[in-house]
């Protein structure tokens, strides 16, 4: 059979897996976006359907403060005796927090803290034991026991390794398979250089070995240099009922030649793993590709979902974020139009009020009807972050139409702004985007071009992918601070 990687595109890197059954969940980072932590279920591990987030309450989780690229890392979700857990690291915002929960798809519990430093947790039980094992900084893997209860770890601390064939180990993950443990982490980095590794142990505490054919997984050798697949690396293995294995594992699609560029994020991908004298390969040890061929039968899921957004509805889809804090108190919708307030005078403001979902197609088209500007700018946004956007704006003031490029704002197009209601429109290539304005007599506007590399993480620095979606800025002295009035969003391929 075939199926395409990556199997959940747009920024959802560091996934982490679980079965319960016959079904799959997974968990992927959300840095400072919020509702945090998405989550999917899938029967057959290459379609996932969106159903919810692990932190959806501000209560839950404050990240008011973080810095952009910071927040919710890494998270590990396992199933265990009935329940749900899901550990993780808010970095720049109080460490390593546990939530649990019955439904995944549900509300899950407020965060248990625990004492530690370091980021990327994982939790394993063996034996009624939890361990909580996680990256110290320098130190490399470390792990302790954990009460899930209270967020209490152990007296006692060891190193499970430092190093296996390159710097920066990270990752972890624990297994166990036919009586032996296994300790799966990532190296290298995260770019170029980035790999998965592998020891194994006769007990959960060590001494761990490394396998000698590490890293198992990689594109930073000769042949896979120059795929369009590369910073392969941070995977978690799991098993499907019937004792095959898989890893489900961060990827980016880089263009431009080597090293690239990639815009997206780092995304999910999947490849299959077999055992060969118990040690785990990936995928024959052949590089990963978007079109992977396996000698496995499953069960296509043919309601799976197309990742597309089509209009506001009576509430926000599960694809939608906003950035640091919860945005609801600035917006309202009816209708299926969206009202939405603006609180400060550019998107290069971390309090600005911008609504987004990840950009998930290297060529695809996002739109909004504006109805109303409102007292300030509203309209259509490219987002990676304060420093790094593209927004195309409805001025209601100057009654014209403006396409603005990161923190200068600097006016780059304007036109006369067409009578009534008008479509604003980016349409994404890999290696442009292009703005347009459609008036009430279809007569579409161009409003000019931009590189995609701009909003790229080598550009950008950070860890997140880009996200297309609205934004509303204030009035000046005394405008009347009337919201903006949007309608009609669309999102999808090209």
């Amino acid at each position: 059979m075939e199926y395409t990687n990556p199997v959940i595109p747009g920024s959802h890197p560091d996934p982490s897996v679980t079965r319960a059954g016959d079904e799959y969940v997974l968990a992927t980072s959300s840095f400072e976006y919020v509702p945090g932590v998405p989550l999917f279920r899938s029967r057959n591990l290459i379609d996932w359907t969106p159903i919810g987030h692990a932190f959806s309450r501000p209560s839950q989780v404050d990240l008011a403060d973080v810095e952009a690229s910071e927040g919710v890392f890494a998270p590990t979700i396992r199933y265990h005796d009935g329940t749900y857990y899901l550990v993780t690291t808010v970095v720049g915002g109080g460490g390593h927090l546990l939530v649990v929960a019955d439904d995944p798809a549900g509300e899950w519990s407020d965060p248990v803290w625990i004492d530690g430093a370091g980021i990327d947790p994982d939790l394993f039980w063996d034996d009624g034991t939890c361990y909580l094992t996680y990256r110290a900084g320098e130190e490399g893997i470390v792990q302790t026991t954990l009460d899930t209860e209270t967020g209490e770890t152990g007296d006692e601390r060891r190193s499970l390794g430092r190093r296996f064939v390159a710097d920066y180990t990270e990752a972890p993950h624990l297994y166990e398979r036919d009586g032996t443990y296994y300790l799966l982490v990532a190296e290298g980095g995260t770019h170029t250089n980035h790999a998965v590794c592998v020891a194994r142990a006769d007990s959960p505490t060590g001494p761990f070995v490394g396998f000698d054919d590490n890293p198992v997984l990689t594109h930073r050798h000769a042949s896979g240099a120059f795929t369009p697949i590369q910073a392969v690396g941070h995977g978690d293995l799991v098993a499907t009922p019937d004792g095959d294995w898989w890893l489900v594992f961060l990827g980016v699609r880089h263009h431009g030649g080597h090293p690239g560029w990639y815009h997206l994020g780092r995304e999910t991908f999947l490849a299959p793993v077999e055992w060969r004298d118990g040690w785990p390969v990936v995928y024959g040890g052949d590089r990963i590709e978007t079109t992977m061929r396996v000698d496995r039968d499953l069960d296509r899921d043919a309601d799976a979902t197309p990742w597309t957004t089509d209009g506001f509805g009576d509430a926000l889809g599960r694809e939608w974020n906003t950035r640091y804090r919860d945005r609801t108190d600035r917006y309202t919708l009816a209708d299926g139009e969206l009202a939405l307030e603006g609180a400060t005078d550019s998107l290069a403001a971390p309090d600005c009020s911008f609504l987004g979902r990840r950009q998930q197609h290297l060529d695809g088209r996002a739109s909004v009807v504006v109805a109303d500007a409102g007292a300030g700018t509203a309209g259509l946004a490219a987002v990676a972050d304060e420093r790094h956007h593209y927004a195309l704006g409805v001025d209601g003031d100057e009654a014209s139409l403006t396409l603005r490029v990161g923190e200068a704002t600097e006016r780059v197009a304007a036109e006369t702004l067409p009578d009534g209601p008008v479509r604003l429109v980016i349409d994404a290539t890999t290696e442009r985007y292009r703005f347009s304005a459609v008036g009430g007599d279809g007569e579409s506007v161009a409003l000019g071009t931009a590189r995609s590399k701009y909003l790229a993480a080598e550009v950008t620095g950070g860890f997140t992918g880009v996200y297309l979606g609205v934004y509303a800025t204030a009035g000046a002295g005394d405008d009347d601070g009337r919201p903006a009035r949007l309608r009609e969003f669309a999102y999808g391929p090209a």
